[in-house]
């Protein structure tokens, strides 16, 4: 058997075939097996964009990331922390009814073992700082690159694992 080459089923994480049967190597193989099997965080992500939430998505998906949520805003995402209680948020900075300064300050009340990382094109240093102060776990600059979203979630992740 030439273990260089295998079969295997493309899924979605959904269990739903998304491109039937295709030959790939051992090595994307053993990369699928180990995003199948292990718990990535779940994720809610919080801009009033959906474009941009549509974009953080599909970058964690590509990652192996499966429970990921969504809110427009910050009221919605202090619910959906106190409903969900996920394991990371990324927040955006400006936003409707709620800027996501005010949301981290909620969102660190309902689910205080949350991690939440400002996701925002507004990163001055005060900003920043103030972000930072009221226990955001990191800030990454807009416009986004996925190494750059993925470094800093892997970054704070570890932080979290081996303070």
């Amino acid at each position: 058997m030439n273990l260089n080459r295998l079969a295997c089923l493309a899924w979605d994480g959904n269990e739903a075939p998304i491109g039937g049967v295709a030959i790939i190597t051992s090595l994307e193989c053993s990369r699928l097996h180990r995003m199948a099997t292990s718990k990535k965080p779940t994720v809610l992500l919080v801009d009033d964009d959906s474009m941009m939430r549509n974009v953080l998505k599909i970058i964690l998906k590509s990652e192996g990331y499966r429970q990921i949520d969504e809110a427009s805003n910050g009221e919605e995402a202090i619910a959906q922390c106190l409903r969900l209680r996920p394991d990371l948020v990324l927040l955006d900075i400006n936003m409707p009814k709620m800027t996501g300064l005010q949301a981290l300050e909620g969102i660190r009340k309902a689910s205080p073992t949350t991690l939440v990382l400002m996701v925002s094109a507004e990163s001055t240093l005060d900003k920043v700082d103030e972000a930072l102060k009221k226990g955001a776990a990191g800030f990454v600059v807009k416009p986004i690159t996925a190494a750059n979203v993925l470094a800093k979630i892997e970054s704070c992740l570890k932080r979290r694992a081996n303070p």
